[in-house]
């Protein structure tokens, strides 16, 4: 079997040799170490490095990028390499194809093909007629369509999301939800209270602390962001994302020791070891 150097990867791909290494110290490769402990990539793992270097120039953000490949990696079977799904940008999202099913890596959250004006009429044929006008549709009726609609319109998705909530204002995975789109569309002050109303929602979970961190990093408030991610990693040590967005935030503040900590837990708990 062809094995290839790092500077043979980097040369093939035009990509950097240190971005080539951040992913093996993420875990997403698993290279054989050649003559004094080289790197040596299968095929496999430069059309992996392939894929990330194209959602790179689709104008990913590296730590997004990194972040979903880590959700990728939790959600394939242990024997399936992650060069072995199609992943993409698909205007705003990142999307995951199989062969079969698409979904986004980011959430789980599947793709289906339709459009928003006939999922909205499916919902109102299926629904029960209600005896009151109040009782029309429930919290989880629009939480439901707001999943649907996330492939095919996100305004439509964000309304039915804040019908949900109005409806149900202590429904933190609706607020953590609509806080992501939000999110993605940059809009991080409308994204922050809705993951702050989650954490206030749902105080065991640790996945509203973990985009609390993210968000805050992207407001430029990295005290508050490592306040979130410790606080996630508290409540769920095996949280491997939290772990390592602590350790890259704790090495960019200039604390190595406890960055070295993080990153190391975040690597052993992506390699299942």
């Amino acid at each position: 079997m062809k094995l290839f150097t790092t500077s043979e990867v980097a040369k093939i791909l035009n990509l950097r040799d240190s971005r080539i290494r951040s992913f093996v110290r993420a875990g997403f490769l698993a290279p054989a170490r050649g003559h004094k402990k080289s790197l040596q990539f299968t095929f496999q793992d430069v059309i992996f490095l392939k894929t990330a270097k194209g959602l790179l120039e689709s104008h990913v953000p590296s730590k997004r990028v990194i972040r979903m490949l880590s959700s990728l990696k939790r959600q394939l079977a242990k024997d399936r390499h992650l060069a072995s799904v199609k992943i993409y940008a698909d205007g705003e999202r990142v999307v995951a194809w199989d062969g079969k099913t698409r979904w986004q890596p980011d959430s789980g959250q599947f793709l289906f093909n339709f459009d928003a004006r006939s999922v909205m009429q499916k919902v109102k044929l299926s629904l029960p007629r209600p005896k009151r006008a109040r009782e029309e549709v429930s919290a989880e009726n629009w939480f439901n369509l707001a999943l649907e609609l996330e492939s095919s319109s996100i305004k439509e998705a964000q309304r039915a999301y804040h019908k949900a909530l109005e409806l149900d204002p202590k429904k933190a995975v609706a607020h953590l939800n609509v806080g992501k789109l939000y999110h993605d569309e940059k809009d991080l002050k409308k994204a922050e209270a809705h993951y702050r109303a989650a954490i206030a929602c749902a105080p065991e979970d640790a996945a509203p602390l973990f985009n609390l961190g993210v968000v805050m990093e992207d407001l430029k408030q990295p005290q508050k962001a490592l306040t979130a991610y410790r606080a996630a990693v508290r409540l769920d040590p095996s949280f491997a994302d939290a772990h390592y967005n602590l350790g890259l935030l704790l090495e960019s503040l200039g604390n190595r020791s406890e960055a070295f900590s993080h990153l190391r837990t975040a690597r052993k708990i992506y390699l299942g070891k």
